[in-house]
């Protein structure tokens, strides 16, 4: 059986690495093709060397998010491997484009991260789960949340409620992490990452840049390109322990979350990881599709509200160390490569 897997940003490199392991110990040919959608080599590279990733076959090398651009070249990769299965991950521009290039040439599409939903459809990503979703034949759910939604959607694949690939990266790599990467002043500063679209815009920017200068703890800001370019063009002024860094590799980020104080972000995938790790999470948007997290306390929804930012992360205490497990027992991606094994020589949907 071949496996063509579509990556393009820096989750999908994450998720990518258990995934492949699983695919190789089970006896799956796997072809990774890298659209070129994040090329700067903090945030895509830098990923593969780190986690010990193979190289991809296929660079597309194309520098944008435009879905139309990337979908041709990721139909023609399709012609010329002629794989069984595309295997998308996430939420991305890259993962609607490997979709609809997998409908165009009648190749099966296995959706990682299915049934995700924060019902705000002013975001892209929003809008690529849902198509995404429907067009896939085997939806691998990461909680029974998920299937629910799925199933009240209607879609016309199969759900496998399987775990969370990026549970099964977060174990493997965060000791490893911790142990490279120790930290003297763990538990005394505040993780800040900002990248959505809707959060590099003005007034959005300035009223979180806001917050985060009004925090009493240092901040380390690691500024996806987007961000910094929008902050040095809009001319926001940043306080002097608000500290701008270069994105950083896999493992220095996962030591550097892993034992922060708080974690403020607009990440999806950082909102899980914080909650893995123990630290509590304070989310720049006003909803986010891990909704368990928000339940249990572990998450707190602020939006672009500074004050409100200000008063989560000064009120912000570790999470107990007996926590409900969430997303996974850590065996997502044996689950997955097994289903897609399940499924060999079935007709193409």
């Amino acid at each position: 059986m071949k496996v063509l897997t579509v990556v393009g940003n820096r989750p999908q490199f994450v998720k990518s690495a258990p995934l492949s392991v699983a695919f190789r110990e089970a006896g799956i040919e796997e072809v990774v093709v890298h659209t070129g959608q994040h090329w700067d080599r903090g945030l895509s590279q830098v990923f593969f060397d780190e986690l010990g990733l193979g190289k991809p076959q296929h660079r597309l090398d194309l520098h944008t998010a435009d879905v139309a651009v990337m979908q041709a070249p990721l139909e023609d990769v399709l012609a010329a491997e002629r794989p069984d299965w595309v295997v998308v991950l996430g939420d991305t521009n890259s993962t609607l484009a490997g979709t609809r290039a997998a409908a165009a040439r009648g190749v099966r599409v296995g959706h990682v991260e299915a049934g995700l939903r924060s019902g705000d459809l002013e975001m892209p990503e929003e809008r690529n789960r849902i198509e995404v979703d429907s067009l896939s034949a085997l939806l691998f759910a990461p909680e029974a949340g998920s299937r629910a939604t799925l199933e009240r959607e209607g879609v016309g694949g199969e759900v496998e409620v399987v775990g969370d690939v990026m549970a099964d990266a977060s174990m493997r790599f965060a000791p490893l992490a911790r142990e490279r990467h120790p930290r003297e002043d763990a538990g005394r500063y505040v993780v800040a990452t900002i990248h959505r679209e809707a959060n590099v815009a003005q007034p959005r920017l300035g009223r979180i840049v806001g917050g985060l200068n009004r925090l009493s703890n240092p901040v380390v800001f690691p500024a996806h390109p987007r961000t910094r370019g929008a902050i040095a063009a809009q001319r926001l002024a940043l306080a002097p322990h608000v500290r701008l860094v270069e994105p950083l590799g896999y493992l220095e980020f996962a030591a550097l979350a892993s034992q922060a104080r708080a974690i403020v972000t607009d990440s999806g995938g950082l909102q899980k990881e914080a909650y893995w790790y123990g630290v509590p999470c304070v989310t720049a948007r006003p909803s986010t599709e891990w909704t368990a997290t928000v339940e249990l306390g572990a998450n707190l929804l602020v939006d672009d509200d500074p004050d409100a930012l200000v008063a989560a992360v000064s009120a912000a205490v570790p999470l107990p160390a007996d926590r409900p497990t969430l997303y996974g027992d850590g065996h997502a991606s044996e689950r997955i490569a097994t289903a897609l094994l399940a499924r060999r020589g079935r007709a193409r949907g």
